[in-house]
Order: structure tokens, then C-alpha cells, then sequence
């Protein structure tokens, strides 16, 4: 089991850190901390989560029968969060983990001088964990962007966050391995950073620095009940995310178009294949940027652009840390022999309209969608392919009223199809006052009507 959270303080000697044969003079830590705290953020949020009062209240049969009166058996509190971020521009662009912000219906930031101020999401992107908010203000301090790629194992960092609301806490450890896979909940991350320091919630989103005082990770995870066992996200990762949801407002990741499956003995001694590692191409999407390039199914995709292919999730990692337009250098092995090819990475099918649709009659039910995803399908749990994926219900919204909630995917409008923001528009401007919509959930579907 993973826990979202960030990283305390561990007590070590700082002699140890500052010899006099060290390049850096004096106090490394002291000088590092006292240099990035004024650009380190706490972040507090607010969300408004509807409670129920009875159990089965969830269940569309319970709902049907009591009609509207099932809110009667609900009451709607608001949760509290902490977390961290850390600023990327001087006016006001903060950079934090998506969960510390997701959901939240206020987000309030402390700068280190103590001023309050209101925030707004910007961009968020689940698949990373990020998420960047804005504050209105000039002229602030910024942290510079290192090189993770750089970072050796057992080399100092330096983390400073708000753990349990501790203000600017500052932490030492150690790079403790580079590249490692980990799972929270629903969600798996690749490509991490694993650091000795202690970690817990409240760090989430700030900064992993290096002795240069460089950004080299995003301080993210823990295994709950382990010592010395924390996660951040590489910085490299974050940096095309950052200038995507900047431009966008959203992240544009780069899509193949193949479907894989382990390279097993059995499928090596059968093809006669004098390889150990890498993905087997078990299918090629129609006009896909690998059937492009001639990707085929059979093939065997052993490197990136150099970089080693291990095993599926190795493949879709490095896939994912490239965006629209970016070119890759793919070796495939089969029958026949080796060859590369040069396939440019194209935007994921249903993302070219947006990823959140906003309208005025999408803003009066109090909800935002998107078209389905791999991304959002594994997110959710989603087993069609036709649909619009419900990625926000404001509690209290006519929407959130009639009981839609975020992960439903709605299949009809009025009985006609929806499988894109044009289809909802064009259905919501030709109802009257009422629609009914056709919900898909937990591999089930169900009928909400909703006046607008």
C-alpha cells in the first residue's frame, strides 16, 4: 500500500555534509534552506464532500424509489487538506502534486512572508501526479529547475514542505535509488525518485533539491509504517508536464497506438528471436503513429531512442514522458531480424477537442467531461470505449444534486449518443428544461434526469 504525502525531518550530523574538503564552504543545508524557503508554498484546501446518513444511498434503486427526496439522507461537510508546492514564475505560477488540489473547492496559499492568498487551478494531470495553480501576485521568488537525470544514487537532497501544517520544515537525506515503480490506490507511478528521508502527509508537492539548490523532484509518496522509504517524482517528468498545462491547460503526452504484452520464453523459442527483454506488439491501432512508421503486430520493441525496453510497463513509461510532436527512435526485433524506425508521437484520440469541456450549459449542471482515454479508463476503472467521462461535479450543482459523480460516464442524451463535447453541446441546446441522461457505472447503467 502507497500514501500520497510528502517529507519530514531526520536527524543527522551536518558535519558530516560540510568537511573542509568540500567544494561548498560552510553550511551546504543551512545555505540551501535559507536561499529556497521564500519560494516554498503551504497550501490549504477546502472541499465540500456530500455525507450520507444511511448506507446503500449510492445505489440507484435507492434513489429511484425515494425520488428527490433522497438528499434528505445526506448532509454536506467540508474536509480540510495540507500540502506543499513550490513557485516556477514570478507572477504566481505554483507547481504542487494533483491530489494535494484535485478535488478541493478552495485553495488557499501561504507564502513565506505570510501573505494569504486565493489560488486557482490551472492544469492538473493525474497520469503525473501534478498540478499547477495560480496565485495573483508580482514579483515573487522562483526555484530553477535542475537535472534529475543527473542525480546519483547517495547523493544529498534537501526537502522543505509542511508536514502536519509545520511550517517550511526542512529534511536531509539521501537519493536511496533511482527508476522505481510504485502504486497508490488506483493509481501507478514509474520513473521515481526514492529517498531515505521520513515521510509524511502534508509534505506533498514540495520541493527535492540538490546541494546546487536545484529542483531535482517533487516530493510525493510513502509506504505507510516504513522508515526511510519516500518517493518524488523526477523533475524531468515535470517539466514538459509544467509547460503544457502553462499553454494548454492540460497535458498534450505523446500516443503510439500499440497494444503490448510480456515477451515470455515460449514466444522467443517459437519466433526464434536471440533476445532476453522487451514488449511484445500483440496489436497496432488503425492509423496509429506505429502503423505510420510500420510498427506491426509480432514485433518485439526492445529500445527508445537507446534507452533499453524491459518489459511493458517500461515501454509505456518511456512513452510517456515524451509529448505531441516529439520524434522516437524505435528498435523492433521479429522473424525477420532488427530494424529502427522513427515514429512522431501524435495526441491521444478524443483529446484534440479538449480534455475538460466547459460550456455555459455545462457550467449550469455543475459538471465538466471529457472524451474517454486509456488514461482516464484506468483512472476510473471504465470498460466501454463510447462515452464522456464525468472529471468534475461541483457539490451543490444541479448535477451533484440528482446524485452524478466523478468517474460516471454518460452514454446518452435524451437518448441520443454523446461521444464528444460537440455531441453534449449540440444535445443540451436542443432540450427544453429537462434531459435525461443515460449513466454508466460500475459496469452498470442507469437514468438521470436533470432540469437546466
Amino acid at each position: 500500500m502507497l500514501l500520497l504525502a510528502g517529507i519530514v525531518i531526520i536527524s543527522m550530523p551536518l558535519e558530516t555534509l560540510a568537511k573542509p574538503s568540500d567544494p561548498v564552504t560552510g553550511n551546504p543545508i543551512a545555505k540551501i534552506a535559507q536561499d529556497a524557503s521564500p519560494a516554498v508554498v503551504n497550501i490549504d484546501t477546502e472541499t465540500l464532500v456530500q455525507q450520507p446518513l444511511i448506507p446503500f444511498i449510492d445505489d440507484p434503486l435507492f434513489r429511484q424509489f425515494f425520488g428527490e427526496e433522497w438528499r434528505r439522507f445526506t448532509q454536506v461537510i467540508p474536509m480540510r487538506g495540507k500540502g506543499s508546492g513550490f513557485i516556477v514564475s514570478k507572477d504566481g505560477y505554483i507547481l504542487t502534486n494533483n491530489h494535494v488540489v484535485e478535488s478541493a473547492d478552495k485553495i488557499i496559499v501561504t507564502l513565506a512572508d505570510g501573505r494569504q492568498l486565493d489560488a486557482k487551478i490551472v492544469g492538473k494531470d493525474p497520469t503525473f501526479d501534478l498540478a499547477v495553480i495560480k496565485v495573483t501576485a508580482t514579483n515573487l521568488p522562483v526555484l530553477s529547475m535542475g537535472d534529475s537525470d543527473a542525480v546519483q544514487v547517495g547523493e544529498w537532497v534537501v526537502a522543505i514542505g509542511n508536514p502536519f501544517g509545520l511550517e517550511h520544515t526542512v529534511t536531509v537525506g539521501v537519493i536511496s535509488a533511482k527508476n522505481r515503480s510504485v502504486r497508490a490506490g488506483n493509481l501507478s507511478f514509474d520513473g521515481f525518485l526514492q529517498t531515505d528521508a521520513a515521510i509524511n502527509p502534508g509534505n506533498s508537492g514540495g520541493p527535492l533539491l540538490d546541494l546546487d539548490g536545484k529542483v531535482v523532484g517533487i516530493n510525493t509518496a510513502i509506504i505507510p509504517y516504513a522508515q526511510g522509504i519516500g518517493f518524488a517524482i523526477p523533475v524531468n517528468m515535470a517539466k514538459n508536464v509544467i509547460d503544457d498545462l502553462l499553454t494548454y491547460g492540460k497535458v498534450r503526452r505523446g500516443w503510439l497506438g500499440v497494444y503490448v504484452q510480456p515477451l515470455t520464453r515460449d514466444f522467443i523459442q517459437a519466433y526464434n528471436l536471440k533476445i532476453k527483454e522487451g514488449a511484445v506488439v500483440a496489436d497496432v491501432m488503425p492509423n496509429s503513429p506505429a502503423e505510420k512508421a510500420g510498427i506491426k503486430r509480432g514485433d518485439v520493441i526492445t529500445k527508445i531512442d537507446g534507452i533499453q525496453i524491459k518489459d511493458p510497463q517500461d515501454l509505456v513509461f518511456q512513452v510517456r514522458k515524451h509529448m505531441v510532436g516529439d520524434k522516437l527512435k524505435i528498435e523492433v526485433v521479429n522473424r525477420s531480424g532488427s530494424k529502427t524506425v522513427t515514429v512522431t508521437l501524435e495526441e491521444i484520440p478524443g483529446q484534440t477537442e479538449t480534455s475538460n469541456v466547459k460550456s455555459s450549459d455545462l457550467d449550469t449542471l455543475g459538471i465538466e467531461v471529457s472524451p474517454i482515454t486509456p488514461t482516464l479508463k484506468e483512472r476510473f476503472g471504465i470498460q466501454k470505449d463510447q462515452g464522456l467521462v464525468v472529471t468534475e461535479v461541483k457539490v451543490g450543482s444541479a448535477a451533484h444534486k440528482v446524485g452524478l459523480r466523478e468517474g460516471d460516464l454518460i452514454l446518452e442524451v435524451n437518448g441520443v449518443p454523446v461521444n464528444s463535447a460537440e455531441d453534449l453541446k449540440r444535445a443540451l441546446s436542443q432540450s427544453a428544461e429537462v434531459v435525461v441522461l443515460l449513466v454508466w457505472r460500475d459496469g452498470r447503467t442507469f437514468f438521470v434526469s436533470l432540469r437546466i
